[in-house]
């Protein structure tokens, strides 16, 4: 008989790959060790295309943002936060879980008051935070989960009295693969990859590309350049990336991103949780761009997290400049000693078993 057959471990998660891929990475774990595991989610999370979620049994569940603008929008997000919470403690009802898993953002909020609000035996309610900053919706959610795990343990926003333990930011298997595997610094190619987060970044499609055109020639001649960028922007940033006579493949997403962390010499990116722990635990050297208007400016104290060390690079996007940022792509591209020594410093913070080490916590906590 598998373990858990008939408790599963629920999780709740949705919205952006932020809040997913941690999700997924820890579903992954708990599938391997024989738990059911069962998705909540919302209609417009990746859960619902996922080849781990393919794996289980998934519902779809209403709710809406902890804040409305407008008095009319925060009414319609109340009632349909109410029927999520409705719809959700059906579910749970009927599944009756040893515990539910929430990865935070208003996906997560319908189940971990469905559960808060059941009769008798609840199950073990865990919130995770994958951001150095704890989120708008697990400050609330806190005050009804079991216990908060949290990728750093200096997490800022944590109110005194709630159990925290530090495991760290769950990541694909895929990822997690990569750990170990070293870095070599170029020496003929040059293997860029600039990712503008799961939303895309529309400065990343222009500004980069900018920053590129300025390099010098010789150096050019010898980059390839691999871009995520949002669908709307893959046009115009192509347009700049061919005048500059680069190569270049962008796509609004990839799917192989542990293939192209990989290959990679040097990684521009945003401080999304979810991209600041992959690229450590791949051991790549990081220029970190973190989005500006980013809630409590949490994609700071994400980059930070490796920077203060010397892991990465962070630089801030108000007063940046294409000549700025080529500047410092230039100085890291012609300096394979700094790269190789960031690279390992990045790798040295990286946590590659992160989904393993909440799977223990989970099962441990929520025994049957």
């Amino acid at each position: 008989m598998t373990v858990g057959v008939y408790r599963p471990i629920v999780i709740a998660a949705g919205g952006t790959g932020g809040h997913f891929f941690p999700a997924e990475a820890l579903a992954a774990e708990l599938l391997t060790r024989g738990e059911r595991v069962v998705l909540l989610t919302d209609a417009r999370s990746g859960g619902l295309a996922s080849p781990v979620f393919a794996q289980t049994e998934k519902h779809v569940v209403a709710g809406a943002g902890l804040a409305g603008r407008g008095v009319s929008r925060a009414a319609k997000g109340a009632l349909a936060l109410a029927r999520g919470v409705v719809q959700a403690r059906g579910i749970l009802r009927r599944l009756k879980p040893r515990a539910v898993v929430a990865f935070g953002g208003y996906p997560s909020v319908p189940p971990v008051l469905a559960a808060a609000s059941l009769v008798g035996a609840k199950p073990f309610v865990v919130l995770h935070e994958q951001n150095g900053v704890l989120g708008r919706a697990n400050r609330f959610l806190s005050l009804f989960a079991n216990l908060l795990a949290l990728n750093f343990a200096e997490t800022q926003r944590v109110s005194a009295g709630i159990e925290t333990v530090a495991v760290g930011n769950p990541v694909r298997p895929a990822i997690a693969a990569l750990y170990g595997q070293g870095y070599a610094a170029p020496e003929q190619e040059i293997e860029l990859l600039i990712i503008g987060g799961s939303l895309g970044a529309k400065v990343f499609s222009t500004l980069v590309p900018q920053a590129l055109a300025l390099l010098p020639e010789a150096l050019r001649q010898h980059l390839r350049v691999t871009q995520q960028c949002r669908a709307d922007d893959v046009e115009g940033a192509r347009r700049l990336l061919d005048e500059a006579g680069l190569k270049a493949e962008l796509s609004p997403f990839f799917k192989d991103m542990a293939g192209l962390l990989k290959r990679a010499h040097l990684v521009v990116a945003r401080a999304g949780a979810s991209s600041v722990a992959e690229i450590a635990v791949a051991g790549r050297p990081a220029i970190f761009i973190p989005l500006p208007n980013a809630i409590d400016d949490h994609q700071r104290a994400n980059a930070d997290a490796l920077a203060v060390h010397g892991g990465a690079l962070r630089l801030d996007q108000a007063g940046l400049t294409p000549e700025n940022l080529a500047k410092e792509i230039e100085t890291f591209l012609m300096n394979p000693e700094r790269l190789t020594k960031v690279a390992a410093m990045a790798a040295q913070l990286g946590q590659p078993q992160a989904a393993a080490r909440l799977a223990d916590i989970v099962q441990e906590r929520a025994k049957a």
